[in-house]
């Protein structure tokens, strides 16, 4: 990462709330797009046979035409839609972390770039805080300045 800046959680939310939006413009405007995404982020249900499953690039694209595009949803969480994989077209459900989408396509012209970390610095981050006691979750709760004007303000 070239700058400390964009590992930062505020600048992965604000990645997230921009593929969101990205996305549901081209929902609302019934425009078929691409998304390049980090595999290994991806749920498949009914679970992918293996042969596929490893066959996948790290950066896979998905392209939502057709029956994707028409069975696709979004929420805060996740981009779900149906594929077909395979020479026999075994159908499956995709669902994909907003965090791990890194590129968004309108047909070959990329409309979006994410340049955030994986969705993993999150769980990290989640995940050190349920191990920490009372007073340490306080002190990261303050070392926020917009937390710590709040609570400021609560108080008066």
């Amino acid at each position: 990462m070239p700058h400390k800046t964009l590992e930062t959680q505020e600048f992965t939310t604000l990645m997230k709330k921009h593929i969101l939006e990205v996305i549901e413009y081209m929902f609302n405007s019934n425009q078929e797009f691409s998304v390049a995404c980090e595999i290994s982020e991806v749920h498949f249900e009914p679970f992918l046979p293996k042969n596929i499953h490893h066959s996948l690039p790290e950066i896979t694209l998905f392209m939502l035409a057709n029956y994707s595009f028409e069975s696709a949803s979004l929420d805060n969480n996740y981009l779900s839609f149906e594929a077909g994989f395979g020479p026999e077209n075994i159908g499956s459900l995709v669902q994909v972390p907003i965090g791990a989408i890194k590129q968004v396509f309108v047909g070959e012209y990329p409309v979006f770039i994410n340049v955030s970390p994986s969705s993993k610095i999150e769980e990290n981050i989640e995940e050190r805080f349920e191990d920490e006691d009372e007073d340490n979750s306080m002190n990261a709760l303050l070392n926020n300045p917009e937390n710590a004007k709040l609570l400021k303000k609560k108080k008066k």
